[in-house]
C-alpha cells in the first residue's frame, strides 16, 4: 500500500474509548505527521479538533486528567442540561477558559477536516466543516458527538442533528469518495469485534417527530457490523492501514475509571509511534505543532 500526502485519515468514535485515538494522534503530533484530509465522527471529531489545531495532549487532558476533577459524566447533567455529559463545561469552559482552544490555528487547517453527524429528519449522514465561525465549529462537533437517547438534538444550519455514529461510525467510504484511495483508519475496537446485540424496532413515541431517525436506530447494530467487516476487507485488499487496540476493549462508551483510560491512551500512543516510525516520512510536513 502506498502511503503519501493524499492518504486520508479516518477517526472512529466510541465515547470514552476515544482516548485510544487521542493517544495515536498525540504520537502523530509528536512526530509532525499531518494528514491533509481527516474525516471524523463523534469522539473522533472531538479528538480531531485538537489534532487539526496542532495542540498535543489537549484531548488527553480533557478526557483523562480533568475527568475526576470536574466529574462531567453523570445523570445530573442529563437532568439539568439534557445530556449525560456536561455540555457547558466541555463546549464552553474547556475551549474558552480551562483548555484554551487555538481557533486561529484550527481554521488554518480546517478546510481538510470533516465531521460526521446524523440528520434526524432524513436519517442520512451529513459531512460538515467550518473554516471561520467559532460557534458553528463548536455546534458541529457537539452535534457529531451527541449520543442518541442521552443527548438533546443539536441544530446546525436549521437541521436537527445527532451523533454521526448512528449512520456512519467509520466513514472510510466518505474519504474514498472524496478522492483518497488509501486511508489510515483509527478504530476503537479490536480486530474481529462484532456487536452481539440485536437490532430492535424503535417505538413511535421515541423521537416521534423523526421517523427516519427511528428507522436508522433500528438498524444501527447491523450497520456498524457491516462497517467493521468493510474495514477488515479493505485491510486484506491492502487499501487501508487500521490502527486499533490489540485486545478486547475494557473501556466502556461512558467510562469513569481513570486507570483504564490511561492504559488505553498509552496503548494508542505506542501504536501511533510505531506507525510514525514506519510511515511518517511519507506524510510528514514542515514543523508547525506546539506544546499546550
Amino acid at each position: 500500500m502506498q502511503i503519501d500526502t493524499n492518504t486520508g485519515l479516518v477517526l472512529e468514535g466510541g465515547g470514552m474509548r476515544g482516548v485510544f485515538t487521542s493517544g495515536v494522534l498525540d504520537a502523530f503530533m509528536k512526530h509532525e505527521v499531518w494528514f491533509r484530509y481527516v474525516v471524523a465522527v463523534s469522539a473522533g471529531a472531538c479528538n480531531g479538533m485538537s489534532y487539526i489545531s496542532r495542540q498535543p495532549r489537549r484531548a488527553r487532558i480533557s478526557n483523562i486528567d480533568y475527568l475526576t476533577r470536574y466529574n462531567y459524566i453523570g445523570i445530573k447533567h442529563l437532568v439539568t442540561q439534557g445530556c449525560i455529559f456536561d455540555r457547558e463545561l466541555l463546549y464552553d469552559r474547556f475551549p474558552n477558559e480551562l483548555l484554551p482552544f487555538d481557533y486561529d490555528e484550527y481554521f488554518r487547517h480546517a478546510d481538510g477536516f470533516e465531521m460526521v453527524a446524523t440528520d434526524c429528519a432524513s436519517g442520512h449522514p451529513v459531512y460538515l466543516k467550518e473554516t471561520h465561525d467559532r460557534q458553528r465549529a463548536c455546534d458541529i462537533v457537539k452535534a457529531s458527538s451527541s449520543l442518541p437517547y442521552v443527548s438533546k438534538i443539536v441544530w446546525v444550519d436549521g437541521r436537527p442533528l445527532l451523533d454521526g455514529g448512528i449512520i456512519d461510525s467509520i466513514p472510510v467510504m466518505r474519504s474514498i469518495e472524496a478522492g483518497h484511495a488509501t486511508n489510515v483508519v483509527i478504530s476503537t475496537r479490536n480486530y474481529g469485534f462484532r456487536e452481539l446485540g440485536k437490532d430492535r424496532k424503535i417505538p413511535p413515541f421515541v423521537y416521534r417527530n423523526y421517523p427516519r431517525l427511528r428507522l436508522a436506530l433500528s438498524h444501527r447494530i447491523r450497520a456498524y457490523n457491516q462497517q467493521l467487516q468493510l474495514i477488515e476487507d479493505l485491510e486484506h485488499e491492502d487499501r487501508i492501514i487500521c490502527i486499533r487496540p490489540r485486545k478486547p476493549m475494557q473501556v466502556r462508551r461512558i467510562e469513569k475509571d481513570v486507570e483504564k483510560l490511561e492504559a488505553l491512551y498509552e496503548e494508542g500512543f505506542a501504536l501511533g509511534e510505531q506507525f510514525c516510525e514506519t510511515y511518517g516520512k511519507y506524510i510528514r510536513e514542515e514543523p508547525s505543532s506546539k506544546t499546550l
